[in-house]
């Protein structure tokens, strides 16, 4: 009867989703204010009818309903409480439930917090939120339904798939759909935009928070889902350029240029067109990871599906959306009129040049991921594109973009001084290029390492000057009360303007981690109880291997004690794991924590003489790499809690005594 309930629920939030898609366009056309007002309660109910299903398919997986087909699939009567749940979207019908799940949280609070909206505007965004939701809602129920019954029933299900149990798995998708999803309000406003024919300044007030909330989400979810392959699948890397793992950079290339053309624009009104084509290409892509993932064009250890006829069926999707929101921009973007004008040398200037290279970037990726698809399809040719490709296409684009970036803080609005910002940014740039030489004769290694670490601090020394210059006024004495005025300096300064330097000062941080795997050492050997092996400064002893018995897996378990010149440190304990259903193995990697940097230890298998295969890795400062993308995203959260980002309304123009121009409030 639940699931019953479930698919019941699904057709009736189908049904509201066609009523919000259709009539409403209607309605706002002809200024029915009554009828415009309809959107909202539609969207709510829509939304509420999305929540009970995807409850229902929750509750089947917690009681082991085997007669679902999903639950059947994906998950065992001895499977941990917590991964049946997270067993809810470990699987292609019940992610794309939390996909539209999602999507109608999202459009549930555009409803409700978008009463400030213009009435027509407001009515048109819901309705096109109830497009989006409409097209996968009937996906789910024509091609994907989770609710499909077996009979008989099996006595038992076929359990989780093994990689997917553990708690990274059960964070990392919802992020990660919290950002995809989040850019479709984005796409909503400029679409709505663009069929009011009106973009101006107060488009960008609207679509920035938004943007800025989805971004968060998905800095913080491809975070969470690099951390889970480093650690769970025992390779030892934190990105391997998998096209599945491109699906999602490329989004997130997308939306930072747009949340800084946003800017820009609720700033000078100006790129307006860029602004809203980028509105539309951020979740175009976030819709093109969909269909990669979810198509079976795609092998991957990420991908779920492999049915033709739902990639046909996603893949009609993405003509429809993005084919239909293009061309409704090549009709509408002449009647756009130009915005505000600026200086090439300001921090307009800079934010064009940010976009340009973040775009460039986006690209380069684009084409390396579907490259390949396209030539099998043509010539049924095979070529893999992988690291060597990207990294040399992609990473000298992001070069000069991080080097420019503390520039452009500094650049005033409008028209900047470059040679007054190179000075306030002279202390920064010079400790950096202190820090980088000091790192080369240290520790040798590729000359682009201690470079890439000198400009990761450069940027982080950069944020910390564009706030220091708010509140030390040029030519301020250091003393008590210059100290105390510059504290109450500091505490003026927006939210937002602190958000936006903790964000690149997380950025620089996870520059600092990439370019410190330079210096990872790696010993990979065989090893027997009491074999000792040297990596990094640190001696690994294999003290005991063990059988043990968890609650739906068997497993052994390698203990290493961990000397540093003698002296205990610590010990860490790896694991390799046989799931008893699926006989699947996996392996469970050993993590010491030293400051942030880490020892890892991942087992292998084992051999007949007893000995067995052990990957052993010194990683100075890896944690800064995941470390950044949260600093990054709790600078966006920052950002949100300024109010005056939160209600979309205009900043105030600074007070000329509060900082000298080229600190003026981003």
């Amino acid at each position: 009867m639940i699931a019953e309930i479930g698919f019941f629920a699904l057709l009736l939030a189908l049904a509201m989703a066609l009523l919000l898609a259709a009539s409403p366009l209607a309605w706002s056309g002809n200024e029915d204010r009554q009828m415009m007002a309809l959107t909202r309660p539609l969207m709510l109910a829509m939304s509420s009818f999305v929540v009970i299903s995807f409850a229902m398919l929750t509750a089947c997986y917690v009681v082991s309903d085997f007669s679902v087909a999903t639950v059947a699939e994906n998950s065992h009567s001895t499977v941990p409480l917590l991964f049946k749940v997270t067993g809810v979207w470990g699987n292609h019908e019940g992610s794309m439930l939390l996909w539209a799940l999602i999507l109608a949280i999202f459009g549930a609070l555009v409803a409700v917090f978008g009463e400030g909206l213009p009435a027509r505007l407001h009515a048109r965004v819901l309705s096109i939120q109830g497009v989006i939701a409409a097209a996968f809602l009937a996906f789910i129920v024509f091609t994907s339904n989770p609710f499909l019954r077996l009979d008989p029933a099996p006595a038992e299900g076929q359990d989780l798939n093994p990689v997917l149990q553990d708690i990274g798995l059960a964070i990392h998708p919802p992020l990660l759909y919290l950002g995809y999803v989040g850019f479709s309000v984005a796409f909503a406003f400029a679409v709505a935009a663009l069929i009011e024919r009106r973009i101006d300044a107060s488009f960008a007030r609207f679509v920035r928070p938004w943007t800025l909330t989805a971004w968060s989400f998905l800095t913080i979810g491809i975070a969470m889902g690099s951390y889970w392959a480093y650690y769970v699948l025992g390779w030892g890397g934190f990105w391997f350029w998998d096209p599945v793992e491109n699906a999602s950079l490329m989004p997130w290339l997308a939306g930072t240029a747009l949340v800084h053309s946003t800017l820009v624009m609720e700033k000078r009104d100006a790129l307006k067109v860029w602004t809203v084509l980028l509105a539309i290409l951020t979740f175009s892509l976030s819709l093109l990871g969909t269909f990669l993932v979810r198509s079976g064009v795609l092998t991957s250890v990420h991908a779920f599906a492999s049915d033709p006829a739902r990639g046909i069926f996603i893949l009609a999707i993405l003509a429809f959306f993005i084919g239909g929101a293009l061309t409704l921009f090549a009709f509408r973007a002449g009647d756009l009129k130009p915005g505000g004008l600026f200086a090439p040398i300001s921090r307009e200037g800079a934010l064009v040049l940010n976009n340009l290279l973040l775009a460039s970037a986006a690209a380069s990726v684009l084409i390396g991921t579907l490259y390949p698809l396209a030539l099998e399809a043509l010539t049924f040719e095979k070529i893999s594109v992988g690291a060597p490709f990207f990294n040399a296409t992609v990473l000298p684009l992001l070069a000069p973009l991080l080097l420019a970036l503390p520039f452009g803080q500094s650049l005033a609005w409008k028209r900047g001084d470059l040679l007054g910002a190179s000075q306030r940014l002279l202390v920064a740039l010079g400790l950096a290029l202190f820090v980088a030489v000091a790192l080369r004769i240290e520790h040798g290694g590729p000359v682009l390492a201690p470079l890439g670490a000198g400009l990761g601090l450069f940027l982080i020394l950069g944020s910390m000057t564009e706030i220091a210059t708010r509140a030390f006024p040029s030519g301020a004495m250091l003393s008590f009360v210059s100290a105390r005025l510059a504290f109450s300096r500091a505490l003026g300064v927006p939210r937002q303007a602190y958000g936006s330097a903790l964000a690149h000062a997380g950025l620089g941080l996870t520059v600092i981690g990439i370019a410190a795997t330079a210096w990872h050492a790696e010993t990979i050997t065989l090893m027997s109880v009491g074999d000792a092996r040297d990596v990094g400064g640190y001696t690994l002893t294999l003290t005991s291997l063990s059988p043990r018995q968890g609650p739906n897996y068997r497993e052994t378990v390698a203990n290493f004690s961990i000397a540093e010149a003698g002296v205990p440190r610590g010990e860490v304990f790896s694991t390799k794991r046989v799931y008893t259903v699926r006989g699947t193995p996996t392996t469970q990697v050993g993590l010491m924590t030293t400051g942030f940097s880490q020892i890892y230890a991942s087992l292998g298998e084992s051999e007949p003489n007893g000995r067995v295969g052990v990957r052993l890795y010194w990683k100075p400062l890896v944690l800064f790499i995941w470390l950044g993308a949260v600093v990054m995203a709790l600078g966006g959260a920052l950002s949100l809690s300024d109010r005056r980002l939160r209600l979309g309304v205009p900043a105030r123009r600074p007070m000329a005594a509060a900082a000298p121009p080229a600190a003026a409030a981003e």
